[in-house]
C-alpha cells in the first residue's frame, strides 16, 4: 500500500483540525469517578460546525452532496476528534450512511443521505448485541410478514403487503436518543445478515437509558414487532460485514487520536516537573516508557491505515480485509490501553486529580479498548481466519 495522503485526504485532515480546535476535553468527571457525571445530548454546536464545513458530507458522493472521498478520509477525521474527546457521533451517523450508499436502493439513499450530509439528520448503529460479547446480527431476527405463525397479518407496511417485522434487543446504542434513525442488523434465516434502517419513533421501538464508561449515553434498543418496509431492509451481500470492518476500523482512528493526545500531554508534564533538580523526562526509566509508548501508536497507525486502504481499495490478498482489521484492532486495543495506563503511571497522584482531564481520557479509552470487541476476540477471529486461508 501507499502510505502517502493524497491532496484531498490531507485537506479534510487540516479542515478537522481546525474545527476541533478550540474544543476542549469535557472537563466533567467521568461515571466511573463520580456517579450521575453524564453528557445528556451530543455537542450540537460542534455539530453544526462539522455540516458548515461539509466534513458530514465527507464520504457522501456528489449526488448526495458529498465530497466523495473514502474511509481513509473519514479516519483522518476521526483522529482528530479523538484528540478532543468531541461528544458526536461522527462515526457512527458516517459509517451507516456508507453502508446505506454502498448498498442500499437508490430511494432510500436519495431519503437519508443529503440531509446527513447537512447535519440534519442523525444515523447511528447497534453493533454491540444484546450482550455485548454475542454477534449483533445474532440479537435482533427478521421475518417476512407472512411467516409470523399465527399472526394472522396478511398485509404490510405496503399496499402489496410486503415488508418485514423485527424483533430483539440491541445494547448499547451509541446516541440513540439524539438519533433520527438507527442501523440494526439482524438475521432473517437465509443464511446472511441483513440491515434494517429503522426511524427511532418506530411502532414497536423503545429504548432503556444506559451509560458508557466515558459519559456517553448509550441506549438499550428494543424491537418488540417492529415493522420495516422492503427498501428499509439492506439484503445485499455483505453489507453487515463491510459496515462492521468499517466502525471498527474508526473505532482504531479514535484510539490513535487519543493515544496521540495523552502521550503529549504526558511529555509536557513529565518535562516540566522537576525531582533532584532535573525535569523527570530525564530519567531513564521515564523514557524508556515513553519510548516504549511511542513504539505502540506507531504500530496502532501502522495497521490502522493498511485496514482503512484495504476496505478503502477493495484490495485483495492473501487475507480478506477482516484479517486487517483484525490486527489493526488488536493493536488498537492493546496499544491504547498501555499509553494510557503508562500516562497515569508517569503523571502519579496529579492524573487522578478530577481538575485536569487525563482520567477523561483514561475512561474513554477503557471504552475504546472494548468497543466492537477487545483484542482477545480479535485474535480468536484472525486465528479463524488463518486457519480458513492457509498463507503456506
Amino acid at each position: 500500500m501507499d502510505f502517502t495522503f493524497t491532496e484531498e485526504q490531507q485537506a479534510a485532515a487540516e479542515a478537522a483540525r481546525a474545527v476541533f480546535a478550540d474544543v476542549a476535553p469535557d472537563g466533567v468527571p467521568s461515571p466511573a469517578l463520580t456517579p450521575g457525571a453524564v453528557a445528556e445530548d451530543i455537542d450540537r454546536q460542534l455539530w453544526n460546525e462539522l455540516a458548515r464545513t461539509d466534513l458530514l458530507g465527507l464520504t457522501l458522493s456528489p449526488d448526495h452532496g458529498g465530497a466523495g472521498l473514502d474511509p481513509i478520509a473519514l479516519c483522518l477525521v476521526l483522529r482528530e476528534s479523538a484528540k478532543v474527546l468531541a461528544r458526536v457521533p461522527l462515526l457512527e451517523s458516517c459509517a451507516v450512511a456508507m453502508a446505506v450508499q454502498r448498498y442500499a436502493g437508490s430511494a432510500l439513499a436519495a431519503e437519508l443521505l443529503p440531509p446527513v450530509g447537512r447535519g440534519e439528520r442523525i444515523l447511528t448503529v447497534g453493533a454491540n448485541g444484546r450482550t455485548g460479547h454475542d454477534p449483533a446480527e445474532l440479537a435482533v431476527t427478521a421475518r417476512r410478514y407472512g411467516e409470523i405463525a399465527g399472526s394472522g397479518e396478511s398485509g404490510g407496511a405496503s399496499a402489496g403487503g410486503s415488508g418485514w417485522v423485527l424483533d430483539g434487543v440491541q445494547s448499547a446504542v451509541p446516541w440513540a436518543r439524539a438519533a433520527d434513525w438507527i442501523a440494526v442488523p439482524a438475521h432473517n434465516g437465509g443464511g446472511r445478515p441483513v440491515l434494517a434502517l429503522v426511524p427511532r419513533t418506530r411502532d414497536g421501538l423503545t429504548l432503556a437509558d444506559q451509560v458508557s464508561t466515558s459519559g456517553e449515553r448509550l441506549a438499550e434498543v428494543r424491537l418488540d414487532g417492529v415493522r420495516v418496509t422492503d427498501r428499509e431492509l439492506i439484503d445485499a451481500p455483505g453489507c453487515w460485514e463491510w459496515l462492521r470492518s468499517l466502525l471498527t476500523t474508526g473505532t482504531c482512528a479514535l484510539a490513535l487520536g487519543l493515544g496521540e493526545r495523552v502521550l503529549a500531554m504526558t511529555a509536557a508534564y513529565t518535562g516540566g516537573r522537576e525531582q533532584f533538580g532535573f525535569p523527570v523526562a530525564t530519567f531513564q526509566a521515564v523514557a524508556v516508557q515513553a519510548a516504549d509508548r511511542y513504539i505502540d501508536l506507531r504500530a496502532m497507525e501502522a495497521t490502522l491505515w493498511q485496514a482503512a486502504w484495504r476496505i478503502s481499495a477493495d484490495a485483495g490478498g492473501p487475507l480478506p480485509a477482516a484479517g486487517d482489521v483484525a490486527v489493526a484492532k488488536i493493536w488498537a486495543s492493546d496499544g491504547v490501553r498501555r499509553v494510557v495506563q503508562t500516562a497515569q503511571h508517569l503523571h502519579g497522584g496529579f492524573g487522578a486529580d478530577t481538575d485536569y482531564p487525563l482520567h477523561r481520557f483514561h475512561a474513554w479509552a477503557k471504552q475504546i479498548e472494548l468497543s466492537l470487541g477487545p483484542a482477545a476476540a480479535h485474535e480468536e477471529a484472525l486465528g479463524d481466519l488463518l486457519a480458513a486461508h492457509p498463507l503456506g
